[in-house]
């Protein structure tokens, strides 16, 4: 049995999900690109952390096996190496590769675990006791064991500041206090593992944490599309509860009782197959706003490690934005951003928005959290727009609020007030046109491809890639105008 530190922690949070990856890993579904993404940015982040246990070398992943691997680590050991990258030890069947392994003069070392993460977990100190449980076991004498994970405080100068940008957490105590316990995990791991009939351990809250598993989907078969567990804003307890008393559709709740609000409005539509809308509520919401209505929508991407000065880590970073003016009676105007890939975009961003949008208009988004904390990170930035920035900022209206409050629901949105079920809902049409779309379907896919367009010499690509984004970011304020006239009608 040989286990990886990610196996083990597999292990911990489910062991059918480990029996699963050791035995029927076909039944396992593919990572998605967005985790992909974040596989490269902890890659990425592993690397630059690096630097701050300089004159290094690093173990090869690819070209040379695990035995190999332990056996180049052993020779550094040996020629007195202070600094290896991706060290890799075997001790009884368990294998670690340990990020940062640094050797003090007096031959103790340290294991410096590294995440693109913002804070220390639970599941990074099991990740991190596995790797001290080797060590230790193998006779080296462990002094320290430290995540370094991303300084979220961070906002970068002119320069790049890296001990500025990590921040380094002695976790050497809650390591040691968990290795009493990793022995029996073991036995427990390898007693599973020998049998090749799939482990019989129903559904539960470790199919979602610390991560979502590669195996919901096969072990959640047995759950409907749409069922109990798609209530909104139901405890994970309750949930719960009521798949362990036998009830997972809408028609075996009895009592709704027991339900908030907006709970027992999706139940009772689901139930009975009915549009429920709070006309009265619509109304006032309808006169809220006046004309001219600019129905904004952003698309933002996130670095780990900021690029340009004022950036702070994992910050909603704008490079395009979509704009339909809906003037009474008059036609639809659109206007729309798209900033050049590879430099800053916030500040040209910024000045076409104020160009864009007057000081005294309504202003309406869907979830305007989002939009509103992207224009008051350009105020904070750019003081020459701040004032203009901030009226516009203040001037905003949620578009979500209606189908948030359950003002306006129906069966096919599914419990969701996100856009994505609230549009096909609504405008079935407009949903196909998002599947008729090319290369962007998503903001995920947004956020994904804009960055890369920067390192893509096909200048043909990029310009197909652009178009693609401008026509995606274009549907989603069109789906928000399409959304009010709906609205209005119900009115």
């Amino acid at each position: 049995m040989r286990l990886s530190k990610s196996l083990y922690t597999r292990g911990l949070q489910c062991e059918k999900s480990l029996w699963l990856k050791k035995k029927r890993a076909e039944l396992l579904s593919k990572p998605t690109a967005s985790q992909k993404a974040v596989f490269e940015t902890g890659d990425a982040v592993g690397g630059l952390a690096c630097k701050l246990f300089p004159n290094g070398k690093e173990i090869p992943y690819d070209g040379t096996t695990f035995d190999e691997k332990i056996e180049l680590t052993k020779q550094w050991l040996n020629e007195g190496i202070e600094n290896i990258y991706e060290a890799t030890f075997e001790y009884e069947g368990v294998l670690v590769m340990v990020d940062i392994l640094h050797v003090n003069s007096n031959g103790s070392m340290e294991i410096y675990e590294v995440k693109s993460s913002t804070g220390v977990k639970a599941v990074y100190l099991d990740d991190a006791s596995i790797q001290y449980y080797v060590l230790h076991g193998l006779g080296y004498d462990v002094q320290r064991v430290s995540i370094i994970h991303i300084n979220n405080k961070y906002i970068r100068a002119d320069a790049l500041e890296i001990d500025k940008l990590f921040t380094i957490a002695d976790v050497s105590s809650e390591i040691v206090a968990l290795q009493v316990d990793i022995p029996n995990h073991l036995h427990s791991f390898e007693a599973m593992l020998s049998s090749d009939t799939e482990p019989k351990i129903d559904i539960g809250k470790q199919c979602d944490y610390p991560y979502e598993c590669d195996a919901k989907e096969h072990c959640w078969s047995h759950i409907p599309q749409y069922s109990i567990f798609d209530i909104t804003r139901l405890k994970s307890d309750k949930k719960f509860d009521m798949y362990h008393s036998s009830i997972i559709e809408f028609n075996q709740i009895e009592d709704i009782s027991t339900f908030t609000k907006t709970q027992q409005i999706q139940i009772e539509a689901e139930q009975h197959k009915k549009i429920i809308i709070n006309k009265q509520a619509i109304k006032k919401f309808l006169d809220s706003f006046s004309y001219p209505i600019y129905h904004l929508d952003f698309e933002t991407f996130q670095q780990a490690v900021p690029e340009w000065k004022g950036v702070i880590p994992f910050m909603q970073i704008p490079f395009q934005y979509s704009l339909h003016i809906e003037q009474k009676n008059k036609p639809l105007e659109h206007k729309e951003f798209l900033a050049v890939a590879g430099k800053d975009p916030r500040y040209h961003l910024a000045k076409q928005l104020v160009a864009d949008i007057p000081t005294d208009v309504t202003v309406l988004a869907y979830n305007m959290r989002f939009e509103k904390s992207v224009i008051k990170n350009l105020a904070d930035m750019f003081d020459e727009f701040a004032i203009h920035l901030m009226k516009i900022h203040n001037n905003m209206q949620d578009l979500m609020t209606p189908f948030a409050n359950k003002e306006y629901y129906t069966p096919e949105m599914q419990g969701s007030y996100s856009i994505k079920y609230v549009l096909p809902a609504l405008v079935p049409k407009m949903a196909q046109a998002y599947k008729d779309l090319d290369s962007v379907h998503n903001g995920n896919d947004a956020m994904q491809i804009y960055p890369k367009l920067a390192t893509i010499e096909d200048k043909e690509e990029v310009k197909g890639l652009r178009e693609a984004l401008l026509r995606y970011c274009e549907l989603d304020t069109l789906a928000m105008v399409k959304i009010l006239e709906k609205l209005r009608e119900n009115n």
